[in-house]
């Protein structure tokens, strides 16, 4: 189990030469390591090792020992072979699937959660239309290319899905992964039409990240539409799409899939102390620009989101069995 949970911890992102949109939002690339093959946690060297600082302090990690011992993080791997940076991505989607599904993300058709091919930059892997998301492993995953055309897999795709994602991936070479999916909180709050307090720690993850789609058009058919919310995305990591849903992009499916987690909740917070303040006339108390602008380094970056999926995906092998991973 060992050597398959570490053949499988592997990811490089190599941008797409696509056009690039440049709106409001905070974002930072990804940072990436040649020196790693895999994403484990290895014996650190005896001498100090301050490349080890740096890196577990992007992540708030405390990584050495009274002796001085670096302990390294996990951190994103590298790839000698494009074709396994490809079985990783898929590996990671069709998990991301299996923890969606945990969390009852689903409800019949909808919901989808799409990530970049690395070899076709303008190819993207989504679910088949009719599949639980329990029920998703590597080799049910389709391969479609941003016209819409089937190039991997026998079964249909969600033409909503095929709309706002061909967007996304389109809009923004920076995005790998996007995840949509009609979450009980996320479409609760988005009812509202309106961007998240920032009250809590887990808010300041989209702080000056998160945006707003005001314009519900019906189920997401057309084209245009898509690209209507990948504009009002713009740069940002995450979208509430009024009386709709959540969606969130990342430069890994881990961390688009963690986002999408974590707004969830951040959602449901929301609600909650909305609903406390207006029934006991409690005033709440925001988060300062400073504090929040400061806390958002530490809680937002990409590094930080693809770090937190870690340990579902984890979970998720080990509750599975790896079943996924077919």
């Amino acid at each position: 189990m060992d050597t398959a949970r570490q053949n499988i911890r592997r990811c490089l992102f190599r941008p797409a030469r696509l056009p690039v949109v440049r709106p409001q939002c905070f974002l930072r690339p990804l940072t990436t390591s040649s020196s790693r093959q895999h994403a484990d946690v290895s014996p650190a060297p005896s001498h100090a090792d301050r490349t080890a600082d740096v890196e577990n302090h992007s992540v708030t990690g405390l990584g050495r020992t009274k002796s001085g011992k670096a302990l390294k993080i996990r951190k994103y791997p590298t790839f000698e072979r494009l074709e396994d940076e490809r079985l990783y991505r898929k590996q990671h989607l069709a998990a991301a699937y299996r923890i969606f599904a945990e969390r009852g993300f689903d409800e019949g058709v909808a919901g989808h959660i799409s990530v970049r091919d690395p070899i076709l930059t303008d190819h993207f892997w989504l679910n088949p239309l009719s599949t639980h998301f329990s029920q998703i492993r590597v080799s049910d995953l389709i391969l479609v290319t941003e016209a819409g055309e089937i190039v991997e897999g026998n079964e249909p795709i969600n033409a909503a899905a095929f709309a706002i994602h061909s967007a996304i991936h389109k809009a923004r070479p920076d995005v790998h992964a996007a995840c949509h999916a009609h979450s009980v909180y996320g479409k609760a709050w988005s009812v509202f039409g309106k961007k998240l307090d920032m009250i809590t720690q887990d808010s300041l993850r989209f702080y000056k990240s998160h945006a707003v789609y005001k314009q519900f058009g019906g189920i997401v058919l057309a084209s245009e539409e898509g690209e209507r919310i990948a504009q009002a995305l713009g740069a940002c990591k995450a979208a509430i799409l009024q009386n709709h849903g959540i969606l969130t992009v990342g430069q890994s499916v881990d961390e688009a899939a963690f986002w999408f987690l974590s707004l969830d909740k951040t959602c449901q917070a929301q609600l909650l102390v909305d609903a406390a303040s207006t029934g006991a006339g409690h005033k709440k108390k925001q988060i300062g620009p400073k504090e929040a602008a400061e806390s958002y380094k530490q809680v937002g970056t990409p590094e930080k989101g693809w770090l937190a999926f870690q340990s579902y995906y984890d979970e998720i092998l080990a509750k599975t069995g790896g079943d996924f991973l077919q």
